[in-house]
């Protein structure tokens, strides 16, 4: 079975180790975020794809859900020392050596889509890694940070990387607008639109609606491209009782004037590009109204506790993808 995955960080990268328990026998292509990038110290961070990357290869910090395992930070307790910041995003000392070797073969000319092949040379993910383009696409955040002094609701409007919102800010300033700069003059990276085309099923995990799929669909051919694959399309929700699982997905959902429910970000992406959602239990009464706007829906139990509740989330994903094509 070759499938395709759209895939942000921590979520992501968690479906996907159920995938591979569940179908180990599929052919896994994940199209991985990249609007999540940025660059520090002079070196290209690529968050999200390290995530997949380190958590299907055995290098993650599974306590955190990023980072590497046995992490030490000693460059950055040396950088602080010398009043370099900024001191809010925390590199280990081992994961430096990974953004390294990453910014010298982007320096010597090699695309992204090549430097991310070669680290995962060395961590054998057992899935096809892309990055969504080669080309640079940073989200920011349109925010009014507050001054000390200044009254509820009032401060400097100013927009912000995604890294800042997320980590430094933790999400607790309103935000007016998420924008994926670089998206539309993207091109997907070499491997994606061919993997789509090739694909059996497509699928969308419990990942970022807005920040992490929803910037990998903001690049121009991948979202038509899904839409035009012929294949079913089924997604799961990132909501579960009217939360998300994990993280400020709602922050970013209201930005956009979405609704943080789980029929409401199925109707988000549309019964143009989805054709089944899966919904917690919880959450079985939001299975009409999503079945309503064009899209066939099926209550489940969503909480990825281990890698066996995960791999059962798949099963009903699959599922709901026969359910479709027949």
């Amino acid at each position: 079975m070759r499938i395709v995955v759209l895939a942000g960080g921590i979520g992501g990268a968690r479906f996907l180790r159920g995938l591979k328990a569940a179908v180990p026998d599929a052919e896994i292509t994940v199209i991985g975020n990249t609007g999540d990038d940025i660059h520090l110290f002079g070196l290209k961070v690529c968050p999200d794809l390290d995530t997949v990357m380190y958590t299907l290869g055995g290098g993650i910090n599974e306590d955190q859900g990023w980072g590497r395992a046995g992490e030490t930070f000693r460059v950055k307790e040396e950088l602080a020392a010398y009043g370099v910041g900024p001191e809010w995003f925390g590199l280990g000392d081992r994961d430096f050596a990974t953004h390294i070797v990453r910014t010298q073969m982007l320096g010597a000319g090699y695309p992204l889509s090549a430097v991310t092949e070669a680290l995962c040379a060395r961590w054998q993910p057992g899935v096809r890694l892309l990055p969504m383009s080669d080309d640079r696409v940073e989200t920011h955040v349109a925010i009014t940070e507050p001054d000390s002094d200044s009254a509820p609701g009032s401060g400097e409007r100013k927009a912000v990387h995604f890294q800042e919102y997320w980590v430094r800010l933790r999400a607790s300033v309103p935000a007016h607008a998420v924008v994926p700069v670089g998206a539309d003059q993207a091109k997907p990276a070499p491997g994606v639109l061919d993997a789509i085309a090739q694909a059996e099923v497509i699928l969308f995990p419990p990942s970022n609606p807005v920040v992490s799929i929803g910037t990998i669909l903001a690049v121009p051919g991948i979202r038509e491209a899904i839409a035009d694959a012929g294949v079913p399309v089924v997604g799961l929700s990132p909501i579960v009782g009217d939360a998300p699982v994990r993280g400020m997905a709602d922050k970013v959902l209201e930005a956009v004037g979405v609704e943080a429910t789980a029929a409401a970000v199925a109707q988000h992406y549309g019964s143009g590009l989805l054709d089944g959602w899966l919904v917690d239990s919880v959450d079985a009464s939001a299975v009409a109204e999503v079945e309503a706007a064009g899209i066939r829906c099926r209550a489940v139990p969503l909480m990825m506790t281990d890698v066996d509740a995960t791999a059962a989330m798949v099963r009903e994903a699959l599922a709901l993808a026969e359910e479709v094509r027949a």
